[in-house]
């Protein structure tokens, strides 16, 4: 007797891809797939911010005077103006149980949106500012 476990197998693992990513795109934030970079939505209001934390980077932006906490690695932006920015932080946002955007997918909410692709995470408001970040580059704009 033959079996076709290779045809369900399939249709199974496609099916829990599109699962995955679907909550990704739902939820208040997600992970890229090298788990590199966090982000996470906080709404303030009818506005809302997007922050992204990465984990390891090829260097580090130098510390300004005024920041005694982490320097670096966390950058946000928000819905409603501005450009995204670095900011000085004591907190983290990576959280080993958000939903890992696939790459090529793109993550929605309150005016921000972001895009997973294997060369990295690029997040932006409606005026089109906002950062990319990857291992070797952080970029602001």
């Amino acid at each position: 007797m033959k079996f076709h476990l290779l045809p369900a197998a399939a249709f199974v693992a496609l099916l829990l891809f599109q699962v995955a990513t679907a909550c990704a795109e739902d939820a208040a934030g997600f992970r890229s797939p090298s788990k590199n970079i966090a982000c996470q939505y906080f709404a303030e209001g009818k506005s809302g911010t997007i922050r992204c934390d990465i984990a390891n980077m090829a260097s580090r932006a130098k510390r300004p005077a005024d920041c005694d906490l982490e320097w670096g690695d966390a950058f946000e932006i928000a819905t409603t103006s501005g450009s995204g920015a670095r900011i000085c932080h004591g907190d983290t946002v990576m959280d080993p149980s958000l939903p890992v955007l696939a790459y090529g997918s793109a993550w929605e909410r309150g005016g921000l949106s972001c895009k997973s692709e294997p060369s990295g995470v690029t997040c932006r408001n409606a005026a089109r500012h906002g950062f990319t970040l990857s291992r070797t580059a952080q970029s602001l704009f």
